[in-house]
């Protein structure tokens, strides 16, 4: 920060004085100011202590205790202290090197308002723990699942990340915040994550909504082979064959050169060329359905259309395209879906889009094209609330001063399918198609690129409401049946 009259720098300085006598200091300090030259503000932590958690315990500790943050240039402070309160002193760096030169401690501007925001306005309410932060990021209590990562999007406490963990049944932001030292940092705890507008964030190393999908992602991606191989009706019973055969024996290349023995050369290449990615999933598949038998059989006891989105087409080189099925036309289309995603490892966070393949039906009656997305699961749970508990999923607004966890309030694009009468899309339970019948999305059109493009939009919308909120948490878990995550 410069004075641009005199060209001199400004710096947040950090001022150690005796504990319990910040305040004294302070106080001269605005007292003086006006006849000092050079020295702009000081401050003072308005909420010094804080609770600290050991175990099961809590007690209040000092946080800052014996410290003062003074905006002032070096020399001007340095001759205040000298004068008028000899028993404070600069805060100086650790030296990194013997013969390198020592340097007051200085704090950024940006970094500082963000403290003061923080300190005002939150530091009675955090718990500093005793564990680092990284101990944090996984779930003990529930297999050692990673916990949920989220983002602040408003107030002083913007920007900041952290894991979502729970204490004594309720859960709370666990996040960290810049220590006195340079480089060191505290980890705290916000107690109620609810009072907090965040954002959750994919988290790149391990997401429950990633790792709730593996074994369906691997049972879609041998349905897409098969179905793209033109098996058509006995896709499932191959399916089932393809697995058995995995599980008594987890070799893909053995697996490829039987299929080749068997005349099946098209099924063979196409295992041949699948991804390290893709066959450990399969081979993933494989050892659980030897230790489950029966597994996918129970998992996919039908097919009438594939998820809504999933990590591969089942077309030739991954393309978009068209396969014709027994009752409709099935459109496959590349949809790209940005994320804000963390690396815990790296503590960073980035946006990033990744490639998903839309599955929508095609049915076409006297000029009127019927598009369809399969929901089954997700709306099946949904067409079986009902009454005040139905009420409330949908329209709940408040309750004792705080949001319900509704579709109103967190989800309003699915809110609008199920209650607006002029919305295109529908929601529509057992809808035929043939013998079988599907809990669909659905939208009728003239033009069906439109009414795809339409029904794309919203049923992605929907899937990226439930997947960014920190809401509605069930309903992120059937999400997983409509969007096969990765």
């Amino acid at each position: 920060m410069t004075d641009k009259l005199n060209h001199v720098d400004y710096h947040w300085y950090l001022v150690r004085t005796q504990p319990g006598h910040e305040r004294e200091l302070g106080c001269l300090i605005d007292r003086e100011k006006e006849n000092t030259h050079n020295i702009l503000e000081a401050y003072c932590p308005t909420h010094t202590t804080v609770n600290v958690r050991h175990g099961d315990q809590e007690r209040k500790l000092p946080l800052f205790d014996g410290y003062v943050f003074v905006l002032a240039t070096e020399s001007a402070l340095r001759e205040f202290l000298h004068d008028r309160y000899p028993n404070a002193f600069l805060r100086y760096k650790r030296k990194r090197q013997e013969n390198e030169k020592a340097e007051p401690f200085t704090i950024p501007e940006e970094q500082m308002r963000a403290f003061m925001d923080f300190n005002d306005n939150y530091a009675d309410k955090v718990v500093v723990l005793e564990r680092p932060y990284t101990d944090y990021a996984f779930n003990p209590n529930e297999d050692n699942q990673p916990n949920e990562i989220v983002r602040v999007l408003d107030g002083p406490l913007a920007g900041r990340e952290g894991y979502i963990c729970r204490f004594r049944r309720k859960k709370g932001l666990v996040f960290q915040v810049q220590g006195i030292e340079p480089g060191s940092h505290l980890t705290v705890s916000y107690p109620n994550v609810y009072d907090l507008h965040v954002i959750r964030l994919h988290n790149a190393e391990g997401d429950r909504l990633s790792l709730g999908t593996e074994k369906a992602r691997a049972i879609d991606l041998l349905v897409g082979m098969l179905q793209g191989c033109g098996y058509g009706e006995r896709t499932l019973p191959t399916l089932y064959d393809l697995i058995d055969r995995l599980a008594a024996k987890p070799s893909l290349v053995t697996l490829r050169k039987e299929l080749h023995q068997q005349g099946q050369e098209a099924l063979s290449l196409r295992i041949e060329r699948i991804t390290g990615k893709e066959a450990q999933l399969l081979l993933n598949l494989a050892r659980y359905e030897r230790e489950h038998p029966g597994y996918a059989r129970n998992t996919c006891p039908r097919l009438v259309l594939r998820p809504f989105l999933t990590p591969t087409s089942g077309l030739e080189d991954n393309g978009n395209g068209r396969q014709t099925r027994p009752h409709f036309t099935e459109l496959i289309q590349q949809v790209n879906i940005a994320e804000q995603v963390y690396y815990p490892s790296r503590q960073i966070s980035a946006e990033e889009s990744t490639p998903y393949y839309a599955h929508l039906g095609v049915m076409e009656r006297d000029g009127h094209y019927t598009l369809f997305a399969n929901w089954d699961t997700f709306l099946g749970e949904y067409f079986l609330t009902a009454g005040k508990a139905n009420e409330k999923l949908v329209e709940g607004q408040s309750q004792h001063e705080r949001l319900v966890d509704s579709f109103r309030n967190y989800a309003p694009l699915l809110y609008k399918v199920l209650t607006d009468p002029d919305s295109p899309v529908k929601a529509i339970h057992d809808f035929p198609v043939g013998d079988e019948k599907l809990n669909v999305m659905a939208i009728t059109a003239t033009n069906p690129e439109q009414g795809a493009e339409e029904l794309l939009r919203i049923c992605v919308g929907i899937c990226q409401e439930l997947n960014t909120t920190n809401h509605l948490a069930v309903w992120r878990r059937y999400l997983r049946t409509v969007w096969l995550h990765q």
